[in-house]
């Protein structure tokens, strides 16, 4: 059998000497036992200059969080050879992987009045999610999902503190109103649920929610919707958001690519675009959603088609709001996917 090769692309910054951050290629063969902390010794190995912590070891591959006991076998199962390390939250490295994680007790700091030592040790064990919540990219201060995670447990657990905690966790620019629950962790946890039931328990968070309630029954200035007849030469990504299966996302550029379209990939595919954030984040719902948008334009995509008609009906909606937001305009045609099922059918009739 061949060997496994793994292509490395690492990063390296020292905040001491360096302005920007650089990455450096490696190759290493794959071996039966190895852990991703055994990795990064390997890197260590052929450049010195290569830095990793040694404690609470969490880093990023292909963006997704590992810790230092993650199989590289399974990351390869998973993510393929290719892979490039970056540290769990980049805006924070000081040196290469290392970080400064000051922010992470910071958050528990907002709870600690009310919390008990099997509180602290939950909190601790939530290092990894902490520095996985996805709304990290958008809002350097965000207080994180974990302390979210722990108020709702202290809340389970029948604390008399109820209200302080949600006042605590609440702030209406950095807090739960920020929160769109995406999972960015390797070995995916789930915590929607709890996430919504901390939202149904206030009613405060952003301030400006009567302004947005007001702005909803407002006439909108919705882009018009593109008229396609055919995708056959375009240029076509699909946009997922949270609500299609890896199983499907192949389905469906297996039928774009059987219209005669070219397939474009864009990261944010199967990102959540800010529609749940609209009523109390109106401003970070524009921010993702057009990130979203010029994620597929700037990667190729001429049309996107849009899984979920939610998703697309606030693209529309609020395409004028979204460019303003966002400091650029998008040129990016949208239409639905049962939009496209239907064109595609008539064209095969």
């Amino acid at each position: 059998m061949e060997p496994i090769i793994l292509e490395i692309k690492a990063f390296f910054f020292n905040a001491q000497t360096d302005y920007l951050p650089y990455y450096r290629q490696f190759s290493f063969k794959l071996t039966e036992e190895m852990k991703s902390k055994d990795l990064l010794a390997l890197i260590k190995e052929q450049n010195k200059d290569f830095s990793y912590p040694r404690e609470n070891l969490v880093f990023r591959i292909n963006d997704l969080v590992v810790d230092g006991d993650t199989s590289m076998n399974e990351v390869v199962e998973k993510l393929g050879t290719s892979l490039q390390i970056d540290p769990v939250d980049s805006y924070r490295s000081t040196n290469g992987l290392i970080i400064n994680d000051t922010d992470f007790m910071k958050s528990y700091e907002l709870l600690a009045p009310f919390a008990s030592e099997d509180d602290l040790k939950y909190y601790q064990n939530l290092y990894a999610l902490h520095y996985a919540s996805e709304t990290f990219r958008f809002d350097h201060d965000y207080i994180g999902d974990a302390i979210l995670l722990l108020a709702h447990k202290m809340i389970q657990d029948g604390s008399e503190h109820k209200e302080e905690i949600l006042a605590a966790i609440d702030n209406p620019f950095n807090g739960l109103s920020g929160c769109e629950y995406e999972n960015n962790l390797f070995d995916a946890c789930e915590h929607t649920a709890a996430i919504d039931e901390l939202k149904a328990m206030t009613t405060a968070g952003d301030t400006n929610l009567f302004v947005n309630k007001i702005a909803q029954l407002l006439p909108k200035k919705p882009v018009k919707r593109a008229d396609v007849r055919s995708v056959e030469g375009m240029h076509v990504a699909f946009y997922a958001g949270s609500d299609t299966s890896r199983e499907k996302l192949k389905e469906v550029n297996a039928q774009i690519r059987d219209a005669g379209a070219f397939i474009v990939n864009f990261d944010r595919s199967a990102k959540l675009a800010g529609r749940s954030l609209l009523e109390r984040q109106k401003e970070l719902a524009y921010t993702k959603a057009g990130t979203t948008l010029l994620n597929a334009l700037d990667s190729g995509a001429e049309l996107l088609i849009v899984a979920n008609t939610m998703d697309l009906q606030m693209f529309e909606e609020h395409h004028a709001a979204i460019v303003k937001q966002i400091g650029r305009d998008i040129p990016l045609a949208l239409i639905s996917y049962e939009d496209f099922v239907n064109l595609e059918e008539k064209a095969a009739s």
